[in-house]
């Protein structure tokens, strides 16, 4: 159900829903710009994007998308990549820093839960268990290596320059490539086996 209906329908049910998700996004796009800003890029720190101020990072669009879908994006953290001390690493760890981040806060959410014994049933119980699902969901569909997606910049991290030249040349097409591959369904097993992949490290690592 799009957020739309949900805000005609339950409002309070819209704002528990909605505000997770806002801030998983915005969570996952400040990581990025801290990351690349430690890194030597001061790009996102000079245009006021280190910032959790919700204003800082909505997309019209992205927003828009979210609210009749229930999928969407924030605007992307500004990197320069040539600023970085160095750029392969920089293009790692920075591309990682939102998937990671993602990862934590899900993480930190079932460990929550666990640690206040809550009942499954319980209201508190099943907002941190949403909050989880939706970091966990945004870090593995980010991990798809496809541009512009994180996944394809940690690839090309790795990848000799003939496999970076492919995916540079993908990046202006790759939006498009992916909402059809997501209606299709192509996507759906992929985006299973990394929130499967992601779901196992969190348990080996829950106390």
């Amino acid at each position: 159900m799009g957020l739309l209906n949900l805000l005609l329908k339950d409002p309070v049910g819209f704002i528990l829903i909605a505000i997770p998700l806002l801030y998983s996004i915005i969570f996952h796009e400040l990581a990025h710009g801290w990351v690349a800003y430690r890194m030597g890029d001061p790009t996102a720190k000079s245009l006021g994007r280190l910032s959790l101020n919700p204003l800082k990072h909505l997309d019209p669009m992205g927003t828009l998308m979210l609210f009749i879908f229930g999928f969407g994006w924030a605007k992307p953290v500004p990197v320069n990549f040539h600023l970085l001390r160095d750029r392969r690493k920089g293009m790692i760890l920075v591309s990682s820093a939102g998937i990671i981040t993602n990862t934590i806060l899900a993480f930190v959410a079932l460990f929550l839960s666990r640690l206040l014994s809550l009942s499954p049933s319980s209201m508190t119980s099943e907002l941190l268990y949403f909050f989880a699902q939706i970091n966990i969901i945004l870090a593995a569909f980010n991990l798809i290596p496809l541009p512009p997606l994180d996944g394809s910049k940690i690839l090309m991290g790795f990848a000799p320059p003939s496999v970076q030249n492919i995916l540079f040349r993908l990046d202006r097409y790759g939006f498009f490539i992916i909402i059809a591959l997501l209606y299709l369904g192509v996507l759906d097993p992929v985006i299973r086996f990394f929130q499967w992949m992601i779901l196992s490290l969190i348990k080996v690592l829950l106390p």
